[in-house]
């Protein structure tokens, strides 16, 4: 079987991968640089701003340890030049080419924009066409942009890279994941930001505790939140290029200026869908993605997709995950399908957040009777010891079986602590077991037992006498344990 797969990022590459895997003759055809917006300016250049962020906040702490030096400043145009060595190391590192044609995958980098003449020919800018019997979509996402006078002054994520210098000040629109990413680390590289939302809370998607959490961690760096907006009106230069920006924001109250160095733009992601041509493959869009059923199948029953160009979960982890069952799919014609439940994700904040499973709001549907306490960080060791007490883990759990079904937690560490959760759903634990579980102490990940310990005092599962509950709430150490009992069923 002959396949063709369209795009070089996490998706494309791990399709090409499996589908040769599976005995298929695979070509992988990439527009441009291999690796995808993530490797390139993406969560790869964005973390790299992040670690310096993240470094500048804990310098604060210095004297407190008794390490005596001047509080560091920051050289901008050397960071930037630290982000594209990263890149440039990550793109040595993974050797896509190499790895892939040493498994027998033809690569076609940097061919440009290919599209579809017909549903089994792909056509190339310099003339060249190219066969096959299943194609796998991959092509990815970019961000988007809005229509408004003189949007063209604002940048998007994606051009963050090309500023020479820190802007003094910043407007950000738009309070999801990157936005909020954005903000929060040009605040703590010194800038006075502002951050838009038209939603009433920021993270708007993630629940409402993480959404509190994290905006009293925002307000708490200067960081000034304008959410329930309807929109921008314009955006206007206050004299030389270079200089000064006047955003004008639709609010309920009326139109609101605000002035700015900088308009950053993070209001969406868009499917890779134009140069495609997708109709001459009968390939029906939905929206601004390829439409697909849950085995990742388009509207040619020949030609797959996975990534964000299905507008789906859209990050790196979903797009691995898709691309094996599209690429299983498409060559062995079965039908897998695909289960965005247990996700991992979350933001390179300060506070860092994460979550995975139903959020509370989720869980309160018919039927689903859920448990939810929270573990507050400022009861950590871990967290005392390093002066990071801010924060909250945020268990949400099946009171008829007392199952997982989702954690939520801001804070140090977030990203790493939310996939011991993560194992637990996937194993369809009890939270009882949860509860018991020796974590390492002092550390962040020990929050999760204090959480876990809370649920099962709550659902009555840890007998206690009257005067030990007439005692209340008392904060507890993340070593606490009573003996579990018969806490554990066979159901």
């Amino acid at each position: 079987m002959n396949v063709i797969v369209i795009g070089g990022g996490p998706a494309g590459v791990t399709a090409a991968l499996r589908a040769r895997e599976l005995g298929a003759d695979v070509t992988l055809v990439e527009r441009g640089r291999m690796g995808g917006t993530c490797t390139n300016d993406g969560c790869v250049p964005t973390r790299v701003l992040a670690k310096a962020a993240r470094l500048l906040r804990d310098s604060a702490q210095f004297e407190s340890y008794g390490l005596m030096a001047p509080s560091p400043t920051l050289d901008f145009p050397r960071l930037m030049q630290r982000v594209q060595q990263v890149v440039y190391g990550m793109h040595e590192k993974k050797q896509l080419i190499q790895r892939l044609e040493q498994a027998g995958v033809t690569v076609l980098a940097q061919s440009g924009e290919a599209g579809f003449l017909d549903p089994h020919t792909l056509a190339f800018p310099d003339g060249r066409r190219l066969q096959a019997e299943r194609f796998i979509l991959c092509a990815g996402g970019r961000a988007r942009r809005l229509d408004f006078p003189v949007e063209e002054l604002a940048l998007t994520h994606s051009q963050v890279w090309s500023l020479k210098k820190l802007p003094r000040s910043v407007i950000v629109v738009g309070a999801a994941a990157t936005g909020c990413q954005l903000a929060s680390i040009f605040a703590a590289f010194g800038a006075q930001v502002t951050l838009l939302e038209v939603a009433p809370r920021i993270l708007a998607l993630e629940d409402e505790a993480i959404s509190a959490e994290v905006a009293a961690g925002f307000t708490r760096s200067g960081i000034q939140m304008l959410t329930g907006i309807r929109g921008v009106q314009s955006l206007e230069a206050l004299g030389e290029p270079g200089g000064m920006l006047r955003l004008h924001v639709l609010t309920p109250g009326g139109v609101k200026p605000l002035e700015a160095e900088a308009v950053i733009l993070s209001t969406g992601w868009l499917g890779n869908l134009d140069a495609l041509h997708l109709e001459a493959a009968g390939v029906a869009r939905r929206g601004v993605y390829v439409q697909v059923d849950d085995s990742l199948r388009t509207t040619a029953p020949h030609i797959y997709a996975a990534g964000d160009i299905t507008g789906r979960m859209m990050l790196v982890q979903s797009a691995g995950s898709e691309a094996l069952v599209a690429a299983e799919n498409a060559v062995l014609g079965g039908e897998q399908r695909i289960d965005h439940h247990i996700t991992a994700h979350g933001g390179f904040t300060d506070p860092e957040y994460a979550s995975v499973g139903l959020t509370e709001e989720q869980a309160r549907r018919p039927g689903l009777e859920s448990a939810a306490p929270t573990g507050p960080f400022s009861e950590l060791a871990r967290a005392v010891i390093d002066g990071q007490p801010a924060g909250l883990c945020k268990l949400i759990v099946s009171r008829d079986n007392h199952r997982i079904l989702g954690v939520h937690v801001a804070g140090e560490q977030a990203l790493e602590v939310v996939h011991l959760v993560a194992a637990g759903i996937t194993a369809d634990m009890w939270v009882e077991q949860l509860a018991e579980m020796e974590i390492a102490y002092p550390t962040f990940a020990a929050v999760v037992g204090l959480a876990a310990r809370k649920i099962v005092q709550d659902l009555g599962v840890r007998p206690l006498a009257h005067q030990w509950r007439s005692l209340g709430r008392a904060p507890e150490a993340e070593w606490e344990k009573s003996a579990p009992g018969n806490d554990f069923r066979n159901d």
